[in-house]
């Protein structure tokens, strides 16, 4: 088992910055990928950014903005938000997955990000 637990979240105004963070613990030796959600209230979840087994990956719309990084440990994984906007607003929720045996997936309680003046 895998827990999962995000911390940083908070309102900022439109071009601030925060720094997400994703606190594993348990079997973190058998989580191959790691990825930031977020899901804003009427949409869908959605993939912020990842990485793992293939490097880096950003939705469109983060570009440029945002950076998921990881400490050499692998116990945390961080998402650097700049020049965030009102759209960014959503909570954003840490995933791991672990393709060993019975493929599982791994989900964080989630954190609030809100972007407004």
């Amino acid at each position: 088992q895998v827990q999962l637990v995000e911390s940083g979240g908070g309102l900022v105004q439109p071009g601030g910055s925060l720094r997400l963070s994703c606190a594993a613990s348990g079997s973190i030796s058998s989580i191959a990928d790691m990825d930031w959600y977020r899901q804003a209230p009427g949409k869908e979840r959605e993939l912020v950014a990842n990485i793992g087994r293939t490097g880096y990956r950003y939705a469109d719309s983060v570009k440029g903005r945002f950076t998921i990084s990881r400490d050499n440990a692998k116990t945390t994984v961080y998402l650097q938000m700049n020049s965030l906007k009102s759209e960014d607003t959503a909570v954003y929720y840490c995933h791991g997955f672990s393709p060993l045996g019975t493929p599982r997936h791994y989900w964080g309680q989630g954190t609030q990000v809100t972007v407004s003046s």
